[in-house]
């Protein structure tokens, strides 16, 4: 305990015991390439102690110790090369093609638990971190299981069958040259607890820089028109410059450790040299036998090296396992088939209460209302009320801490969850529209829309505008709609959420930057048919003026 205070090892979140059963989950997905691996790794073995046994032959027949043909000696050496090349080839092969497979399919997990869990309105992590662990200890995380434990396998059969075929030949020497392992295993323990803080420090500082990139790189605008071009540089300086500390730090530890080893490593190495050296002066021992004792020597050492790197591979991965755990610890909203309720429906609050911290106390506090089927509601209040707060309320996104919400017909009443998702319809405040084309857009809100669904969409949310682009529907739009303006990348989410063709309608602050007769057009065309329950979060009054009744929320 003292020793562990002394080196600052601090408790970790996750005990050894949870990491590995998380990486046991994560292997039953990668089975087929660990396997793979594994075979490769354990014939290459065969064919690499096979290689001492043919040169040991050859030398002892060309020196004449040993009758037979040198050219069959050496023509045996050359197939077992061969057989090498093509294990290395097919290694080679299933590390780049079955790799990138599931490192992708590891992705699309760890994304859709994210997508999939409670979202409680105030992210934990940046995007950028989280960015950064789905790519680094996502990758660090399939390696160990597809590549590094399987070669961990061929290294352990490497060891034991150079150690045994050594000591069928010398066993003193073969005792000797492993006696360093109990010293290894004696401060692997430490060696262990202080490289996982330190490659913790490193992980997080890298997801930083990569947090301060992508936010420099999305508000380029924002930054420009400040000019704070120097400020984020520093700011990028300093979060790089902890990085390199972190490293260096890292690095310092990991080259001591190192140093450690391999002299106890070339100290085996030179001792074997020195014992087979007066053997061979004594007639004990034949050239032949001399090389293929070097041989076995180097064969022991190679995988002993091996397996004092599999530490460090261990603390990375158990970092990488932590912080992908730490995206999975939201649990998980409520799952199961979706349930939609008839149209026209409706959404009622009853003395609702929500905050999202008790420092903070309530957004809304003890709120009641119905949002009758069919009609049109404006929502109004000042910023910082609580109008998104109630938004995420009736998308089901966030639960009300106390009072209830409920979905509604004539027929039913169902307590709001995120299963009634799909009777809604949200358009969200600001440029919602993803990279791709104005196609691509508008098929998220319904996969096997045909083009004249697209067009008519397009039509009444006033975008008629699209068939006059060059490329019509298949006009590329960059990263947030760049290319459109504010007003046309409205009118398409919109356009996409008409597609989508459901009970409730949800708009935020959704004709902010529409000129006011596109706007009444878009609102005639919007409510034609009153066979929608439209909720319109404003501050517009030509949206007021079309609605039925108003929901005027005061800020505690």
């Amino acid at each position: 305990m003292k020793l562990k205070k002394l080196l600052r090892i601090p408790d970790y979140k996750y005990d050894t015991k949870t990491l590995l059963k998380w990486l046991w989950q994560a292997w039953k997905g990668n089975q087929l390439q660990a396997v793979l691996n594994a075979s490769i790794g354990l014939l290459s073995v065969g064919v690499s102690l096979a290689q001492v046994w043919a040169v040991k032959h050859a030398i002892d027949v060309a020196s004449g110790t040993l009758g037979g043909n040198i050219y069959w000696s050496v023509g045996i050496i050359a197939m077992f090369m061969l057989c090498d090349f093509a294990l290395n080839i097919s290694g080679i092969w299933i590390k780049n093609i079955l790799g990138i497979k599931a490192q992708n399919k590891m992705q699309q997990r760890v994304l859709d638990r994210i997508l999939r869990s409670q979202w409680h309105g105030r992210e934990s992590h940046h995007s950028g971190d989280v960015l950064n662990r789905l790519e680094f200890d996502v990758n660090n995380v399939v390696t160990f299981l597809t590549e590094t434990i399987p070669n961990t396998l061929s290294v352990i059969a490497m060891f034991l069958g150079a150690f045994f075929y050594l000591f069928s030949m010398d066993k003193i020497l073969a005792v000797i040259v492993i006696a360093i392992f109990p010293m290894f295993l004696a401060v692997s323990k430490i060696y262990v607890g202080q490289m996982r803080r330190l490659t913790r420090k490193v992980r997080d500082s890298d997801s930083k820089v990569q947090s301060v990139l992508q936010e420099t790189i999305q508000n380029r605008m924002l930054i420009k028109t400040l000019e704070s071009d120097d400020v984020m540089v520093d700011r990028l300086e300093n979060t790089q410059s902890e990085l390199r500390q972190n490293v260096v730090k890292r690095t310092k530890f990991n080259l001591f450790s190192n140093l450690i080893v391999n002299f106890g490593f070339a100290f085996g190495y030179l001792f074997a040299f020195l014992w087979a050296a007066l053997r061979m002066s004594l007639h004990t021992l034949t050239f032949g036998g001399m090389t293929a004792f070097l041989q076995l020597v180097n064969k022991i050492q190679t995988p002993a090296r091996s397996l004092t790197k599999l530490v460090p591979d261990f603390v990375s991965v158990f970092t990488a396992v932590e912080r992908l755990m730490e995206l999975e610890e939201d649990p998980l909203e409520e799952q199961g088939e979706p349930v939609e309720i008839k149209s026209p429906c409706g959404i009622k609050l009853e003395n609702v209460s929500y905050g999202y911290s008790d420092k903070d106390g309530n957004v809304i506090d003890n709120l009641s209302f119905d949002f009758i089927p069919g009609s049109c509601t404006a929502i109004l209040g000042e910023t910082g009320a609580g109008k998104t707060t109630l938004v995420r309320l009736i998308l089901a996104l966030l639960q009300p801490q106390s009072g209830s919400v409920s979905i509604y017909n004539k027929l039913q009443s169902q307590s709001l969850s995120p299963c009634h998702r799909c009777n809604f319809v949200y358009v969200p405040q600001g440029n919602t529209l993803m990279s791709g084309t104005i196609r691509d857009n508008l098929r998220l809100g319904k996969l096997n829309a045909t083009d004249e669904e697209m067009q008519e969409a397009l039509h009444k949310s006033c975008a008629d505008f699209v068939e006059d682009l060059p490329d019509g529907l298949n006009t590329l739009c960059s990263e947030q709609g760049a290319g459109l303006s504010e007003g046309q990348a409205q009118r398409i989410a919109i356009a996409r959420s008409l597609l989508r063709d459901r009970s409730i309608m949800l708009f935020d602050e959704a004709t902010s930057a529409l000129d006011p007769d596109t706007e009444r057009q878009l609102l005639r065309n919007i409510l034609a048919c009153h066979d929608k329950t439209v909720i319109f979060i404003t501050h517009r009054p030509a949206v007021m003026n079309y609605c039925d009744q108003t929901l005027k929320i005061e800020k505690i």
